[in-house]
C-alpha cells in the first residue's frame, strides 16, 4: 500500500471552493488534483458544518489529546478520593446482629475515635 496522502487545510478550502463554483464536475476536478470525487464532498460537508475551524491540522488533536490526558489524571484522582472515603465509611460502621425473639437483625453502628 501507499502512503496516506496529506492535504493542507488550504487546500481543501481551494478544492471545496472549486466543487462550490459549478464551473466543472466535481469527478473532473478530483482527477486533476489527484483526490478522490467522494473526498471533495466529505471535505465539502466538514466545511459547511465547521465553518473557520474545519480541517484543524495536527496541532489540534496535540491539543485534544492533551485534554484527555488532563482529564485522565484528574478521573484517578478523584477515583482515589472516593475509594478513600469508600475505606472511611466502611470502617466507621460496626456490625452487630441482634437477636430478638425468634429473628436475627443485623444493625449498623455509627463509632468515632474517642479521645
Amino acid at each position: 500500500m501507499g502512503a496516506r496522502k496529506r492535504f493542507t487545510p488550504e487546500f481543501k478550502r481551494e478544492a471545496v471552493q472549486l466543487v462550490e463554483s459549478g464551473s466543472r464536475p466535481a469527478s473532473a476536478i478530483a482527477r486533476e488534483l489527484g483526490v478522490r470525487r467522494n473526498q471533495l464532498y466529505k471535505w465539502q460537508t466538514e466545511l459547511r458544518a465547521r465553518g473557520s475551524t474545519a480541517f484543524p491540522g495536527p496541532g489540534a488533536r496535540k491539543e485534544r489529546t492533551n485534554e484527555v490526558a488532563r482529564l485522565k489524571r484528574e478521573l484517578a484522582r478523584v477515583t482515589e478520593e472516593r475509594d478513600i472515603l469508600k475505606k472511611w465509611w466502611v470502617s466507621s460502621y460496626r456490625f452487630d446482629k441482634l437477636y430478638e425473639d425468634e429473628h436475627v437483625y443485623e444493625i449498623m453502628i455509627f463509632h468515632t475515635a474517642s479521645k
